[in-house]
């Protein structure tokens, strides 16, 4: 089948916390995606003379003959979506990023490659939740013909592309002075911290200068997030939720609380000749207080066995120190459930009959407390 070439505006679309929603309820998630494609965004897309290139379980690529058209259809996608989303709990919502990108593309078949695909993707994943980037040339394009104003973000270095993306953000409001409220950095929810304990690898920053360095910070930071998801206690936040904060000040408090994390994994990349020293460090988000930090230092022969080992150095350190953390958390969490306490004094007998073992120090400690559960609770009886 032929290839051929056309200038195109591309627009790459994406499900914020994808995998924490599918942990949450699989089958509640994939219904609701498709809900949203059949009464909202398939419409939109044929309203505006879009073509829906491929679809992902979480993400859609769409052409469009008109940079215009493509623009406008993301702006009424992304307001549907927040009053969709007025009355769903934070944790339950299902939303968007968005990129846009105008560019030559190589179509093949019903697919379509090129620059111009690549950079519509990297700007999707600089997008916030129910946000909007597009590339400069879009911004050009449409700034004089749409209501819509947009806010500079920047030259950004994106993975595989050589050259920095100059990046703009649609400011979802229009300029007539509506009273719609803008979905910017400060309309971001809080999301509910999942069962089981959650981690989010930040990118790493690189401290090298060296815009070369950025793939390998990348890279680092990605195989990272491979190795920890194999921990299957811990819940692991998707490298494209993380990558939203890449270039950016961090408040890892924010983070925590955006992303619905109780840790945090942060570091950099410094190169000095042919040798490479990476640093991390482990947070606690809702305190700040550091778990762990520790540095790796190798030689830049072979990139990929460093970052092999880094991951795997990283994930082995990180788990017993997640563990010690969560066990200092449990027991010092209260509690009021005397049904609970009973049932640890039960297997704590039996252990002790088959140990021969006398009562211990944190079976006097729990002694103290149930005198202080049943002093709280007498008046209630």
């Amino acid at each position: 089948m032929s290839q051929t070439r056309r200038l195109a505006a591309i627009l790459a679309a994406d499900v914020a916390g994808y995998s924490r929603l599918m942990g949450a309820d699989e089958e509640g998630t994939l219904a609701a995606l498709k809900a949203i494609r059949r009464e909202l965004s398939d419409p939109k897309v044929k309203e505006h003379r879009g073509r829906i290139v491929k679809t992902t379980g979480d993400g859609l690529l769409i052409e469009f003959a008109s940079v215009v058209d493509a623009v406008r259809c993301a702006v009424e996608v992304q307001r549907a979506m927040a009053e969709r989303n007025a009355d769903v709990p934070p944790d339950r919502r299902i939303e968007f990023r968005m990129g846009i990108n105008l560019g030559d593309i190589i179509k093949d078949g019903r697919d379509i490659y090129g620059d111009g695909v690549n950079v519509a993707a990297r700007l999707e994943a600089l997008a916030e939740l129910g946000g909007i980037c597009v590339s400069r040339v879009v911004r050009d394009q449409v700034r004089d013909k749409l209501a819509f104003s947009f806010e500079d973000m920047g030259e950004q270095q994106v993975k595989n592309i050589a050259r920095p993306v100059r990046v703009h953000r649609v400011v979802l409001r229009e300029r007539s002075g509506s009273s719609e409220p803008v979905m910017g950095k400060s309309a971001k929810p809080s999301l509910a911290l999942p069962d089981k304990p959650s981690i989010a690898v930040l990118p790493f920053q690189n401290m090298s200068g060296d815009p070369e360095q950025e793939y390998f910070a990348d890279g680092m930071v990605e195989e990272i997030t491979t190795a920890l998801s194999r921990i299957r206690w811990l819940f692991v936040i998707a490298r494209n939720s993380t990558f939203t904060y890449k270039g950016r000040a961090i408040d890892v408090k924010q983070v925590g609380r955006e992303l619905g994390v109780r840790y945090v994994l942060e570091g950099s990349v410094r190169k000095a000749g042919s040798r490479v020293r990476i640093t991390a460090q482990l947070i606690e988000a809702e305190t700040g207080a550091h778990l762990w930090a520790d540095r790796f230092d190798g030689p830049l022969e072979n990139v990929f066995e460093i970052q092999d080992r880094v991951a795997i150095a990283v994930a082995g350190v990180i788990e017993p120190a997640l563990q010690a953390a969560e066990i200092r958390r449990s027991s010092s969490r209260p509690t009021d459930d005397l049904t609970a306490y009973d049932l640890y004094l039960r297997a704590l007998r039996i252990a002790n009959r088959r140990t021969g073992r006398a009562p211990s120090r944190r079976c006097r400690h729990w002694d103290w407390r149930l005198s202080s559960i049943r002093a709280t609770a007498r008046p209630l009886l």
